[in-house]
């Protein structure tokens, strides 16, 4: 009837059961043509084995799959049309999810994982992009392709490393086994995306992605509240030190109700209608390595080279180390899993700025050069003589959308950043500063940075995103938003809205 899906290996289909009067999904593979004989049948074969590994499995939680059929030669997976969004694509539109809402999504996604690991079945690539959000409000969890059975036979070659690489658990990044608890640590892993917007381990390369999963600690989700526990513990680097799948599933459940999870730390509102004005750091420039995790000393350079040195050579020749991260899950989607600028709620710009949203008006800022989606009924301010920038804030003068410009971008966007927090914290600009993140990253091919942060102001806690991008040499950018920590989660899409529509006016980066 219509696609509904497509990506690196297949292509979904929404159909019509013309027997039974149904709509169902179809998944086709699609093969490059120079695909050795070799190949063709080990990817038939993986198709096959994804049907055969959801059909042993029996749960509301896991799409049924209803038949396998062969198309001009090609692989079908006939399962049932799940009416609703992938996790990855509802969290790239309205930004995290609350903690309540991520703590159902887990409950049922650990669900899931009982009844696979009881059919002894392994997912292997459990990601956001593989959970579907029907539109009653059911989680299922699809995409076995790379799922392994007890009593079956590996199809990857030797030294082939397979799955997402956010996703991979330590253990499989040091050359052991998947197992249940594999499983456990990718679902605290998309937990945490869940409520943070972006992976707990992501760095500018995979290699450094390994480096992070295998050995850094994991900086506590700023918006998880009662869940932050239990996802810390599912990312332990050690399997045994993991909690079962029983324990998590109990745990979730119990946190699935509003007062449960909402463990408010934000201060009461109150009548203060006095906009924010914390510095507004301007824009950096080169990506470098390392990111939040920090300390990388000497020995554990060493020891990293002797634990994932397979990751490394992978890397260095290509072909043994087969990382589907971005495999597309046959979905309309950007890719997921490395650290290229087309991921995280953060860094997901894409190549064209979006169309403007509902509820915004663009804003032409012809002094600037640029054009940038605003919500309705937000006020232009200038900003004083020594910033090159606009402010636009919301009708109760709480939060602030700020955009600024410097003639020079910098060469190095994370030292900027931290020279800018240095000097903001040693002139009192930031009474009760806390930094949540500040790491390298790319906009639109341009190297860029992000930070992110709280502070107190007179009446109440803020907190604040600022990204900064520009070509060296070149005009600097920065996008920041600042608004009620209380408040955080209804106005943060603003920053995404206004970072995926920002447009530059034509020759005003020559």
């Amino acid at each position: 009837m219509e696609r509904i899906g497509r990506g690196g290996m297949g292509t979904v289909w929404q159909a019509e059961d013309e027997v039974l009067g149904r709509h169902v999904a179809v998944k086709k593979l699609h093969l490059p043509g120079s695909l050795e004989d070799t190949e063709r049948a080990r990817l038939f074969e993986r198709t096959r084995r994804e049907a055969r590994s959801a059909a042993r499995i029996t749960h509301p939680n896991v799409v049924v799959v209803h038949d396998v059929v062969d198309d001009d030669g090609l692989p079908c997976i006939i399962m049932e049309h799940v009416r609703g969004s992938a996790l990855d694509e509802i969290l790239k539109k309205n930004g995290p999810l609350t903690a309540p809402e991520a703590a159902r999504v887990g409950a049922g996604m650990v669900a899931a994982l009982r009844a696979a690991h009881g059919a002894e079945v392994l997912h292997r690539d459990v990601k956001p992009g593989n959970v579907l959000l029907g539109a009653d409000g059911r989680v299922v969890l699809t995409d076995f392709g790379i799922a392994v059975v007890a009593d079956t036979s590996t199809l990857t070659r030797t030294g082939e490393l397979v799955g997402s690489i956010d996703f991979l658990a330590p253990e499989r990044l040091r050359g052991g086994d998947p197992a249940p608890a594999s499983d456990l640590w990718a679902l605290g892993a998309t937990l945490y995306q869940a409520v943070q917007g972006y992976p707990p381990f992501r760095r500018n390369t995979p290699f450094e992605t390994a480096y992070a999963i295998a050995f850094d600690a994991v900086e506590p989700p700023a918006d998880a509240q009662a869940l932050a526990p239990l996802i810390d513990e599912l990312l332990a680097k050690d399997p045994a030190e993991r909690p079962s799948a029983a324990q998590v599933e109990e745990r979730l459940r119990e946190l699935t109700s509003t007062t449960a999870v909402q463990t408010v730390r934000h201060l009461p509102p109150d009548p203060a209608r006095t906009a924010p004005t914390a510095p507004m750091a301007q824009a950096p420039g080169t990506p470098t390595p390392g990111g939040p995790g920090g300390g990388r000393g000497r020995g554990r350079r060493v020891v990293l080279w002797a634990a994932v040195t397979t990751v490394a050579v992978a890397l260095a020749v290509g072909g043994t180390f087969l990382l589907m991260q971005g495999r597309g899950d046959d979905k309309d989607s950007p890719p997921q899993g490395g650290p290229e600028p087309t991921r995280s709620a953060e860094r997901t710009p894409t190549a064209e700025p979006s169309p403007v949203p509902q509820g915004y008006r663009l804003v032409h800022e012809k002094q600037f050069g640029v054009s940038f989606p605003v919500p309705e009924g937000w006020t232009r301010k200038d900003l004083p003589e020594d910033n090159e920038g606009v402010a636009y804030i919301d009708p109760a003068g709480l939060v602030s959308l700020r955009v600024a410009t410097v003639d020079l971008a910098s060469t190095d966007p994370l030292q900027r950043w931290k020279d800018d927090e240095a000097r903001s914290i040693e002139e009192g600009k930031l009474p009760g500063y806390r930094q949540i993140r500040m790491q390298s990253t790319a906009y639109r091919g341009m190297p860029a940075a992000i930070w992110e942060f709280t502070w107190q102001g007179r009446a109440r806690q803020f907190r604040a995103q600022d990204l900064g991008f520009g070509e060296p040499g070149k005009t600097e950018y920065a996008i920041y938003l600042s608004a009620p920590s209380a408040d955080w989660n209804r106005h943060k899409k603003v920053f995404a809205d206004v970072r995926n529509g920002f447009r530059f006016d034509k020759g005003s980066r020559d």
